[in-house]
């Protein structure tokens, strides 16, 4: 298992590195029209990094096997926190989002923690149902389905339709692999369904990002301008890209340039081989990830490896294929390489838990 842990950890630092490098070359110049400072972006998001290590480490020193026993409150404090979001002149608003806590200078955006928590939560639940019991729909099932619809109702009335949707997956994926039967997600999902139409088709702003996804081109100075933008910055880098800071679409042409679409930048930038590098990348971090679901110590250990590598690749996945144009635009940063503070913070500490669960792994299998 040593060998899994150095893979995984060299595969995050060199996705940091590339983000901190790519961050200060997408904002270097904004940051300089905005703030005077062409380095204001980099050393917020060094500091991040610094804060994330800590945490990150501090994760590791603690057995996680004693994380269990506070899933409950860890539940209970994120809906407090979601809740609390919702009181006024407590939040912060951006574009008529209330996602943020302001706190000294810096956001903390509590679904980051809330996504985390129910993750613990459905880990420690299923490891003490066991199999038997998760087939059943009202024991074993049903429980882990009402958490995530109170913590999913709180962040879609923010509104954050794109983390429900990845949270709602993980859930799911983590549901199966401990046995629930398919016909009960089947059920949640014929459930979800209208919901999500109604959702998607019932707000303006969503509805015209389908219409975009479908046709950019219909609309291609408002809600196709990202799409379209983002195929301009992939398609003029070519294989060996311009050139890394010579990108023309950070020049105020493609709208977060450095949190959403920082995978159009580095395409632009560093070419079709580094984009593709990223996503071998991601895919070594789940098959050493998966490797620790399958030797971890204890069934806890299991799904909490299992929530942690498909929170961060499923992620990983819907923003270079919004980013491609493979789904429509959802908001969700790159993992370790977007800007952002509490993405990359509990990205980090997602990372502490999946090296804890190696650890104690390791030890096991050497006694």
């Amino acid at each position: 298992m040593r060998k899994i842990r150095i893979y995984l950890l060299m595969v995050v630092l060199t996705l940091i590195a590339i983000g901190v490098v790519m961050i200060y070359s997408s904002t270097a110049i904004y940051a300089w029209e905005r703030f005077k400072d062409g380095a204001y972006f980099l050393k917020r998001q060094l500091l991040f990094v610094f804060i994330g290590a800590l945490a990150c480490v501090s994760v590791m020193a603690v057995d996680y096997r004693k994380l269990g026993r506070y899933a409950k409150v860890l539940v209970l404090l994120s809906l407090f926190l979601l809740l609390l979001l919702h009181l006024p002149g407590v939040s912060r608003e951006i574009s008529g989002a209330k996602r943020w806590f302001r706190i000294m200078g810096f956001s903390f955006q509590p679904s980051e923690f809330a996504s985390l928590a129910v993750i613990i939560y459905t880990a420690f639940f299923l490891s003490v149902k066991g199999n038997q019991r998760i087939e059943h729909f009202t024991f074993g099932f049903l429980p882990v389905i009402v958490v995530l619809g109170m913590v999913s109702l709180l962040i879609l009335v923010q509104p954050d339709l794109g983390t429900v949707i990845a949270l709602s997956m993980v859930v799911l994926i983590m549901l199966f692999s401990a046995g629930a039967r398919l016909r009960h997600i089947l059920y949640i999902g014929l459930l979800a369904a209208p919901v999500l139409y109604l959702l998607v088709f019932s707000v303006p702003y969503r509805f015209k990002r389908i219409m975009a996804f479908i046709n950019p081109w219909a609309d291609p100075l408002g809600s196709g301008f990202q799409l379209i933008q983002s195929q301009v910055a992939l398609g003029s880098g070519g294989i060996f890209g311009k050139g890394l800071g010579k990108s023309m679409q950070k020049l105020f042409y493609l709208p977060a340039a450095h949190t959403d679409f920082i995978f159009s930048i580095i395409g632009e930038e560093l070419g079709l081989l580094a984009a593709l590098a990223i996503v071998a990348l991601f895919v070594i971090f789940f098959i050493n990830g998966a490797k620790v679901v399958k030797r971890a110590s204890d069934s806890f250990g299991a799904f909490l490896s299992l929530g942690i590598i498909s929170l961060i690749s499923l992620k990983a996945v819907i923003n270079i294929g919004v980013s491609t144009a493979i789904f429509p635009t959802k908001g969700l940063p790159l993992p370790f390489i977007s800007y952002g503070g509490s993405s990359l913070v509990f990205d980090m500490i997602g990372v502490g838990l999946l090296l804890n669960v190696a650890r104690f792994s390791r030890q096991k299998l050497e006694a």
